[in-house]
C-alpha cells in the first residue's frame, strides 16, 4: 500500500504543477508520444480534489466539506459519487479530519454522505462483509434522508444490498429510488451491473451473467445524453466478460469489440491528458489488450497521458503503477510490430496473449429503466 506521505506528495504536486510549466516533449518518449515512467502517477486527483486531500493530509476537513457541498448544489452527481469515494479511501487511513467534521457538524448532508459511503468501504473486503454491513443500513438511510435530490446515497445503498446479498426485490425498489434521482448516474448503473453479474452467476451460471450484463449495459449506453460516462458501461460489462474465466465464451466477440468502440469514441470527446477520463481510459486499454487490439491501446496510453489508475491494474496484483508501466511496455512493443491492420478495429476474437496481465479467474465482483432478474 503507498504511504500516506507518498500520497500527498502527489497530490501536491498534482495541484501544484502549471500545466505550461513542461515544454511540449519534456519526459516523453518522442517515437511514442507517451510520457516517461518516472512522470506517470497513480490515482492522481483532479484540480478540485487536489487541494481537498492536501487539507485533509493537514488535518483540515473545511476545504473537503467545500467541495462536496458544491458538487450537491451544483448537481455534479458523477464528480460528487468519485469525490465521496476517494475522500473515503482517506478517511481510512487518515481519520482524525473527519471525525472533527463529524463533530462539529453531525447533521451535514456531506458528512453524512462520506460516513455512509466509508462504512461500506471499510468492510467490503471482509469475509464476513454480509454480517458487518447489516448495521450500516441506518447510516446510509440518514444521508438519503439529508440530500432528497441526491442519488449518490442511493448507489451506495445499491453496493449495500449487493454485499448484503438483498433478494432482487429489495434491489429493485432501491434502484427505481435512484434512477428517479439520476436516470443516467454512471455509478448507481454500475453498482446494479455487478449485482446483476453476482444474481446471474449464482442462479443461471457464468455465461448468462454475462450475457445480461450486456443486455443491461447497452440500452442504458444507447440512451446516454453526449458525453455521459454512461456510454462506457458496454465497456464495464466487456470487462467482466474478459477478465473472469469462461466470459470470453459466453458472448458474440462483435458485442466486446462494440462496447470498446463505444468507450473509444466517448474517449475521444475528452481532451487528451486529462484526470477526469483517466479511469475510463485505463479500462479501455485493459479491454483492448485483451482484445489484441494493439494499436488502438497504443493511442489510448496517449490520451491517458501520465495518469494511471489502480483499477483495473490491481486486479490480483500489489503494485498497479508496477502493473500499468508494464502494460504499456508491452502495449509499446505489440503495436510496434503490428502489420498493416493489425491490432486497430480487429474482430477477428481471438484471444488476447496474456503478457503483463494476469489470466482471468472468477472476480468478486457486478439505464436508467429496467432491471431484469432470474425469473423475474
Amino acid at each position: 500500500m503507498v504511504g500516506t506521505m507518498a500520497l500527498l506528495h502527489a497530490f501536491t504536486r498534482t495541484a501544484r504543477t502549471p500545466r505550461t510549466a513542461a515544454a511540449p516533449d519534456a519526459g516523453r518518449d518522442l517515437a511514442t508520444g507517451l510520457p516517461a515512467d518516472d512522470e506517470v502517477l497513480l490515482d492522481a486527483p483532479d484540480d478540485r480534489l487536489g487541494p481537498a486531500l492536501v487539507a485533509a493530509g493537514r488535518g483540515e476537513f473545511t476545504p473537503a466539506a467545500a467541495l462536496l457541498a458544491a458538487t450537491r448544489e451544483a448537481a455534479e452527481w458523477e464528480h460528487r459519487d468519485r469525490y465521496a469515494q476517494r475522500l473515503a479511501a482517506f478517511a481510512r487511513s487518515r481519520p482524525e479530519w473527519f471525525e472533527e467534521w463529524c463533530a462539529a457538524a453531525p447533521d451535514d448532508p456531506d458528512a453524512l454522505l462520506l460516513r455512509a459511503r466509508l462504512a461500506v468501504d471499510r468492510v467490503w473486503e471482509s469475509p464476513a462483509r454480509a454480517e458487518l454491513l447489516h448495521p450500516v443500513g441506518p447510516l446510509i438511510a440518514a444521508a438519503a434522508e439529508a440530500g432528497p435530490r441526491d442519488p449518490v446515497p442511493w448507489r451506495i445503498a445499491l453496493d449495500h444490498a449487493r454485499g448484503t446479498r438483498a433478494g432482487s426485490a429489495a434491489f429493485e425498489g432501491l434502484w427505481a429510488e435512484a434512477v428517479r434521482r439520476c436516470p443516467h448516474h454512471y455509478g448507481s448503473h454500475v453498482a446494479a451491473l455487478h449485482y446483476l453479474a453476482e444474481v446471474y452467476g449464482g442462479t443461471e451460471g457464468t455465461a448468462a451473467a454475462h450475457r445480461a450484463c450486456l443486455d443491461f449495459a447497452e440500452p442504458a449506453a444507447d440512451d446516454a445524453p453526449p458525453g455521459s460516462l454512461l456510454a462506457a458501461l458496454p465497456l464495464r460489462a466487456a470487462y467482466l466478460c474478459l477478465s473472469e474465466s469462461g466470459g470470453r465464451d459466453a458472448v458474440p466477440p462483435q458485442r466486446l469489440h462494440a462496447a470498446a468502440d463505444r468507450a473509444i469514441a466517448l474517449s475521444s470527446s475528452f481532451p487528451p491528458a486529462e484526470v477526469w477520463p483517466a479511469p475510463l481510459r485505463n479500462l479501455l486499454v485493459y479491454v483492448l489488450i485483451r482484445l489484441e487490439r494493439w494499436t488502438d491501446a497504443l493511442e489510448q496510453l496517449r490520451l491517458t497521458g501520465p495518469y494511471a489508475t489502480s483499477f483495473p491494474w490491481d486486479r490480483d496484483c500489489d503494485d498497479p503503477l508496477g502493473r500499468f508501466l508494464r502494460v504499456r511496455e508491452e502495449v509499446r512493443e505489440r503495436a510496434g510490430g503490428a502489420g498493416p491492420g493489425e491490432g486497430s478495429g480487429g474482430r477477428s476474437g481471438k484471444g488476447a496473449g496474456g503478457g503483463p496481465l494476469p489470466r482471468p479467474r472468477r472476480s468478486r465482483e457486478a439505464r436508467g429503466g429496467r432491471v431484469d432478474f432470474p425469473g423475474g
